[in-house]
């Protein structure tokens, strides 16, 4: 990877690895099929042309150590003749990498390197970026990495408060996407099964994380979200202006709001309970798993903003494909929400 730039060919297509192989669902292993899963020795082994790195500081020394690439200190630095750029970190730095291949540079191989999982980021048809007025979403088949390097030992250095929260990140994903009112039929059992598979992951560091927020995310691609990132989108900004040092970030307002929603969706109508018994889901033990994830802190911390926007929250794009209506008044239930015990 370091001798002079080639002629860009194109890279093998690797078959999904063979531990997915006993899986009872295709619902990890879907979005492997089109080649896009790569491992550290495929990297190495492809033919990528004139190529540089991009990676985030948290890992940037370990990364170019190891891939002994030519670093980047922006995305704009980027050389003329450039055929690739590999792409390492979270979720916001690859949609960030996207929209500039999309905008400036279409022409450009872009692998994604996530260093942690919970936005699917790396297989995404959508790049989520912060404006002056929110959340942009961008949505576009253009968008997606061309392949993404499973490296997960890179997630060991992530404080374990981040890594839970990650974990939210997924649920709400999978958990949306499963009630959605767009999903189709295959999307619904999919996602059940996906359930299923995540409820067995421990809330912490595991590899199987990364494949489960990867299949978790284009599940939600197909089909849409909810009310946990109308929360999420309308309150990141905002929360972390004011409260700068308390570290809020999406995948934690995900975590924060899985329970709550959750508890909404179940009082106002029994879809969730219909959809759950029609896909043999079972709903009490996601339940039990959203309890694990809640902070009622950080609930406390969030509400009195919540209320205040809670015009602009109803309205976000993704409350407005909650699997039920989500109302002016239904923030009272957000205001007297207590999570009940609950017992394994």
């Amino acid at each position: 990877m370091t001798s002079p730039p080639r002629r860009l060919s194109p890279p093998p297509e690797f078959a999904t690895s063979s531990r997915r192989s006993s899986a009872k669902g295709s619902a990890l292993k879907a979005h492997e099929q089109r080649g896009r899963r790569w491992g550290l020795a495929h990297l190495r082994a492809a033919d990528l042309g004139r190529v540089w790195l991009h990676a985030s500081p948290s890992v940037r020394a370990r990364v170019a150590a190891e891939l002994e690439l030519p670093l980047l200190d922006s995305l704009e630095a980027l050389p003329s003749a450039a055929d690739t750029v590999v792409v390492a970190g979270g979720g916001a730095f690859i949609d960030r990498a996207k929209r500039f291949r999309q905008g400036a540079r279409p022409g450009l191989r872009l692998i994604a390197i996530p260093t942690i999982w919970g936005s699917g980021a790396e297989v995404s048809p959508i790049a989520v970026l912060n404006g002056e007025g929110g959340k942009e979403i961008h949505v576009g088949e253009d968008l997606i990495p061309d392949h993404y390097v499973a490296w997960p030992e890179l997630a060991r250095s992530v404080p374990p408060a981040r890594l839970r929260h990650a974990c939210g990140d997924v649920w709400a994903h999978a958990l949306e996407a499963f009630t959605s009112p767009l999903a189709t039929d295959t999307i619904r059992r999919n996602a059940a099964e996906l359930i299923d598979e995540m409820a067995a992951f421990e809330l912490g560091y595991d590899p199987r994380w990364f494949e489960a927020g990867a299949a978790a995310c284009l599940l939600q691609a197909r089909s849409s979200v909810g009310l946990v990132h109308g929360f999420a989108h309308v309150l990141e900004a905002p929360l972390a202006a004011a409260q700068p040092s308390a570290g809020w970030g999406h995948a934690r307002l995900c975590s924060t709001f899985l329970l709550p929603v959750l508890a909404f969706n179940r009082n106002r109508s029994p879809k969730v309970e219909t959809l759950a018994a029609e896909y043999g889901l079972d709903v009490s033990r996601v339940e039990l798993l959203a309890h694990a994830l809640f902070d009622a802190a950080d609930y406390g911390a969030a509400m009195p903003l919540a209320a205040e926007r809670w015009g602009d929250i109803a309205r976000d794009r993704c409350s407005r494909t909650n699997c039920n209506v989500v109302r002016r008044d239904s923030l009272e239930f957000f205001q007297r929400f207590s999570p009940s015990p609950v017992t394994a």
